[in-house]
């Protein structure tokens, strides 16, 4: 049962990685890149130390573009409390990869362009399922989004309020829709 736990936080915890170094005010671009502004804000410290811990720190600094769906801290904490684990040293670099990849697309997809459909991830084994309705945005199911464009140099960042943990089977996606 722990195993099971531990995969699944370390699910939830790659969507973290991706997140940028401004606060939730600041819009606008930015000549820092993802992972730099995540690390220049304490409500993604759990997703930082994350994308460290699973090797991911210099592929989310490099150009992409990418789309991040960034967890905050307080999504990880409730993560870890549902998982019964302490925390992100509970989890391995290889629990960690396949979650904070699943939190990542590859190309910049700005609030305004997100549509409904399934969109592929860095995880090659799952996609998104993401619900765009009335200027509100699900992804899963479970998460919303809360704060939108935040620019980096190599992409947009986007905040949701859950960790999101891949499903075992692959998701086809469609031919059109979706980011």
């Amino acid at each position: 049962m722990k195993t099971f736990k531990s995969i699944l936080m370390v699910n939830l915890f790659a969507g973290l990685l991706f997140f940028g170094n401004t606060s939730f005010a600041a819009k606008g671009e930015s000549n820092l890149n993802i992972v730099e502004v995540a690390s220049n804000d304490a409500q993604f410290s759990i997703l930082v130390d994350a994308v460290v811990k699973a090797g991911l720190a210099d592929a989310l600094s490099a150009a992409g573009p990418y789309t991040v769906f960034a967890p905050t801290n307080d999504a990880f904490n409730a993560l870890f409390i549902n998982l019964g684990v302490d925390g992100i040293d509970d989890l391995t670099a290889e629990q960690l990869k396949p979650i904070l990849l699943y939190h990542v697309v590859s190309g910049k997809v700005m609030a305004a362009d997100v549509e409904t459909g399934m969109v592929p991830t860095l995880n090659e084994n799952a996609k998104l399922d993401i619900k765009a309705k009335k200027g509100k945005v699900s992804i899963d199911g479970k998460a919303n989004v809360v704060i939108t464009d935040i620019e980096t140099s190599n992409g947009v960042i986007h905040v949701i309020d859950e960790v999101l943990v891949p499903d075992t089977k692959q998701r086809k996606a469609p031919k059109s829709g979706g980011c």
